[in-house]
């Protein structure tokens, strides 16, 4: 099987560095990237964040957009709770008028951020959750054009009307995040770098009980997953101290002001505790050699049965972080 390979940048900020310098990355990335052949490009949705810059992906994939010629860009993704269907249609088809045949749309239903974010995004109300499946439903019907003749907002229009609309993808980490990409024949992708347990078993729940839609006739997923390349596996296991320590002290909610470096990682005091998860967050992350890379995610294709995995990363040199890119294109492209 081939594989195609793809990015979710969220725009790390690294110790020392800006969220201006953040975003100037991400729109080097996604040239440099680009240029290597990969398929795809999304950006995420973070807020109140001191280590992710990326908190608007509809401004941000534009932007992107605007900067590149071929490669797709969308959202990793838009956290649907949080917005009116009607706008978030109208957002999107302005991105595939301004560029048709290339923006996807990844939606989701997580926070993308603490407690306070999410009362703030609500005026102070509290997320209806529940809404989310109807959502989907109601951001289709705008893109499609497709409300029903009883529909309160029936003859309602997104504009622009454009002769293409976006890819509409479900993004989760969960298995009823599954279960609805399937009853609403929706693309799947499955957050490994979020969750590293039952990925592979809730993506075949999604294959096996796909529902044939108006977007999709047979089932499709993606996986996406940290990775870190270096041309030595020692080279490689000190770049990918930095995010073993980052995600230790997002899991404990300690003070970040950005990805800490790796020397930062090699001086840390780490519990016995602390070891035990570094060891069970590596099930969300790939580290080694090109040669090491390209066997691991011909497995997770395997184990996921798709030819496309999106590849997640978070280094503190931003140099690495492209020698890695070009690294895992060198061995699989």
């Amino acid at each position: 099987m081939s594989l195609t390979l793809s990015v979710l940048d969220q725009s790390p900020i690294s110790e020392g560095k800006t969220a201006e310098e953040a975003l100037s990355e991400t729109v080097a990335l996604i040239q440099h990237v680009e240029r290597l052949g990969y398929n795809r490009f999304w950006v995420s949705e973070h807020h109140d964040s001191t280590s992710l810059a990326g908190s608007s992906p509809e401004v941000l994939a534009a932007h992107l957009a605007a900067k590149t010629e071929t490669i797709r860009v969308g959202s990793g993704g838009i956290m649907l709770p949080h917005y009116s269907p009607y706008k978030v249609a109208e957002n999107f088809r302005v991105l595939e008028g301004l560029n048709p045949g290339r923006i996807d749309l990844g939606i989701g239903r997580a926070p993308g951020g603490m407690p306070r974010a999410t009362m703030a995004l609500h005026d102070g109300r509290p997320r209806n959750l529940n809404r989310f499946p109807a959502q989907i439903d109601e951001l289709l019907d705008y893109l499609y054009d497709t409300l029903e003749e009883d529909h309160p907002f029936f003859g309602l229009k997104a504009a622009p009307i454009t002769k293409t609309i976006p890819a509409i993808w479900l993004l989760g980490s969960s298995p009823s995040s599954a279960q609805l990409a399937a009853e609403k024949g929706l693309p799947y992708t499955f957050a490994q770098f979020i969750n590293g347990e039952g990925g592979p078993q809730f993506s075949q729940y999604y294959r096996q009980h796909f529902q044939p839609s108006k977007l999709l006739s047979t089932p499709k997923n993606m996986v996406a997953v940290f990775v870190v390349c270096a041309e030595t596996e020692i080279e490689a296991e000190r770049i990918a101290s930095s995010l073993d320590l980052l995600l230790l002290m997002m899991e404990q909610g300690m003070k970040i002001v950005g990805t800490p470096s790796p020397e930062k990682a090699a001086a840390y005091d780490y519990s016995p505790f602390e070891r035990a998860r570094m060891l069970e967050n590596r099930k969300r992350m790939i580290v080694g050699t090109p040669k090491q890379v390209r066997v691991s995610l011909n497995q997770l294709s395997e184990a996921y049965e798709t030819d496309e995995v999106m590849i997640v990363s978070i280094m503190y040199d931003f140099q690495e972080k492209l020698n890695s890119f070009s690294f895992i294109a060198d061995a699989i492209l």
